[in-house]
């Protein structure tokens, strides 16, 4: 005959057996297939929500939903008085990921951190010509201008020292290309000849535990059981890619997904209309342009860039593609809420007529061809590619400029958009760290235009040395002088179409809590459980 007490214990162990048996995955419906799992070699925020927020941690991080600073792997830090020497104090008993292809035998230390940035810094670093295109981030930003050098004074306290003062360089440390990786692992690859496995078969420090990856369908992790901030509620995540909106709309309505990324902004009022399903939204720091390439033919003569800004519709362009009252139309390369934003600067008016006028001074023929690369599904800074490329072809057409639209899945769009194949280029930057130096480094600097990552392809030494004159002051006022200068310089030379700076929205079941949408575009689901 069973006791009370054995009766209550198997009670509880079968409740426990049985809660686990009903346990339901996380499933989020994404908008694009990441590029792959090693985040230094890529910049897009696809990747980073599949890896950099899932698998990774960093030295510092963004306090959720904002972007203030907070300790990670580093517990504490200090910067010296002349602002070149940043002392690291990191955590101890972090855990790397235990997976089917790795097992540690150590927990993480300084030799981590280390490997991490050396590999990207020291071109005789046995892994710096393993990344089959290269470090973009660290590249386009200029970093191994910028590092003097990264040594460990203990087992667990990392020195970097600065060959100038960099004002972001805090909060560039807490992005997705700083990331920590396992040395040891990097070790047992580099010994076996594989190191393209860490591309496809990462380990990390972050919330979960990478399981398999099936290109163009789906994602699939565990929960980390080990995290150093706590287990996840969600054991199960996966990443379901599903690059047309109406699509995850739908897998939404059907439950297949709990979470869908991007609704287009005119599905927002039926979403919220559903009783099973809500929408959070947020002001990001995200801008939506059009990349005109200055190295081709024709594209080169400021002119003609300006008249096609003429030719631009720029404000039914908006309003169609995102919806009353859902963007801000564009002026600068950031929003106004980012230091240095120039409130003086104007685009040009709707005139068909002097846009015409302007080609022909140029020399430019009727019937001319650009190409526009674009890509197969929306994302926050363009909900509707495919209706945004038609707009933009039927107000070209009206100048005598013919638009071939070349639609393109997202990560061969940037591959060949970094090449320069394109004339035109639809893209969009959500901020990673809340400077502007994080949009005009990159997206307009002459590094940038190097690497690819300028898709414009312009570098103006005016621009560059304003930009880098304004990473090296501490003082914000001074520095957002210096970005309205440059900005000015921007403005004439209209490397860009400007459109919009967008709202973002994410729909969710109704019994989904813990998500935290973020103004940097990140999306993390480590506190993020179906209820």
């Amino acid at each position: 005959m069973k006791t009370p007490a054995l009766n209550a214990a198997l009670l509880s162990l079968c409740l426990g057996l049985a809660g686990q048996a009903l346990a339901k995955p996380l499933v989020v419906c994404t908008e694009a297939s990441p590029e792959g799992f090693d985040v230094a070699q890529y910049t897009t925020a696809v990747t980073f929500d599949a890896a950099a927020q899932t698998l990774f941690n960093r030295l510092v991080d963004f306090v959720s939903g904002s972007t203030e600073l907070q300790p990670s792997l580093a517990e504490r830090w200090t910067v010296s008085d002349d602002g070149l020497v940043y002392t690291f104090h990191l955590r101890r008993g972090v855990q790397f990921h235990r997976t089917a292809y790795f097992t540690p035998t150590r927990e993480f230390n300084a030799d981590d951190v280390l490997w991490s940035f050396q590999r990207q810094l020291d071109p005789k670093h046995p892994w710096h010509d393993k990344a089959s295109v290269g470090f973009p981030y660290f590249e386009s930003m200029a970093f191994s201008q910028l590092i003097r050098s990264v040594e460990k004074t203990d087992p667990y306290t990392v020195v970097f020292t600065l060959k100038r003062r960099e004002a972001p360089f805090l909060h560039d440390l807490a992005m997705g290309f700083t990331s920590i990786y396992s040395a040891e692992y990097a070790d047992q690859l580099l010994a076996a000849g594989k190191t393209a496995e860490l591309n496809s078969k990462p380990v990390g420090t972050g919330p979960f535990v990478f399981q398999r990856y099936r290109k163009d369908a789906q994602i699939r992790y565990t929960a980390h059981p080990d995290y150093f901030l706590g287990a996840p509620p969600a054991d199960t995540l996966v990443f379901v890619i599903t690059p047309d909106n109406n699509v995850r709309l739908q897998k939404l309505r059907a439950n297949e997904c709990q979470v869908a990324l991007y609704p287009k902004p005119d599905d927002v009022p039926s979403i919220e209309a559903d009783p099973q399903l809500k929408v959070a939204s947020i002001e990001t720091l995200v801008t939506s342009y059009i990349a005109l390439n200055t190295q081709h033919p024709f594209l080169k003569d400021a002119r003609v860039r300006k008249a096609i800004n003429l030719a631009f519709d720029r404000r039914t362009h908006v309003e169609q593609l995102f919806g009353p009252g859902n963007a801000l139309e564009a002026t600068n390369p950031f929003p106004p809420t980012v230091l240095g934003f120039n409130s003086d600067l104007r685009n040009p008016p709707y005139d068909p007529e002097q846009a015409r006028a302007l080609l022909q001074e140029a020399g430019v023929p009727t019937g001319t061809v650009l190409t526009l690369f674009t890509r197969n599904g929306g994302g926050p800074s363009n909900p509707n590619p495919r209706l945004s490329a038609e707009l933009l072809q039927a107000d070209l057409a009206k100048v005598g400029l013919v638009v071939d639209i070349r639609v393109m899945e997202w990560a061969e769009m940037l591959r060949r958009g970094k090449r320069g194949e394109h004339d035109l280029l639809a893209s969009g930057w959500a901020g990673d760290n809340g400077d502007p130096d994080n949009f005009l480094t990159p997206l307009l600097g002459c590094e940038g235009a190097k690497s690819g990552e300028n898709y414009a392809r312009w570098c103006d030494p005016r621009f560059q040395t304003l930009i880098d004159q304004a990473r090296e002051i501490i003082e914000p006022a001074a520095r957002g002088k210096l970005y309205e200068q440059a900005l000015t310089v921007y403005d004439e030379a209209r490397p860009w179409l400007n459109i919009a700076h967008p709202k973002v929205f994410t729909a969710m079941r109704r019994n989904v809590e813990g998500f935290q949408p973020s103004p940097l575009t990140n999306n993390n689901f480590a506190t993020t459980q179906v209820k």
